[in-house]
């Protein structure tokens, strides 16, 4: 895995630990996928029952406030991955700086 930086052979318990990403790695947008489905969920179910006089306003802004929640984690993610592979890049030497 890390063969051109260092000079020993990587640890197999690191190797196990690198594998499990490969495998989250094919499962994370499903995992998004059913946090925003349950949160959008919940807000339909708040807001039919605050219609029907079963709930108060303040359930309904309760499922309001994790649905944003979500919606800002999931942003926050995306981030943080943009930015980590032009780290990424950059530390493999893809961009050039130019003194002016």
């Amino acid at each position: 895995m890390w063969k051109g930086r260092f000079q020993q052979e990587t640890s197999g318990l690191v190797q196990r630990y690198g594998e499990s990403i490969s495998f989250d790695w094919r499962l994370y947008k499903y995992d998004i996928m059913g946090s925003m489905a349950q949160a959008e969920a919940a807000l339909r179910v708040a807001q039919a029952a605050y219609r029907f006089g079963e709930r108060g306003i303040l359930d309904v802004l309760d499922a309001q406030r994790v649905l944003r929640s979500v919606r800002a984690d999931l942003l926050l993610a995306r981030y943080q991955l943009q930015a980590s592979l032009i780290e990424l890049d950059a530390l493999a030497g893809r961009y050039s700086r130019k003194a002016n």
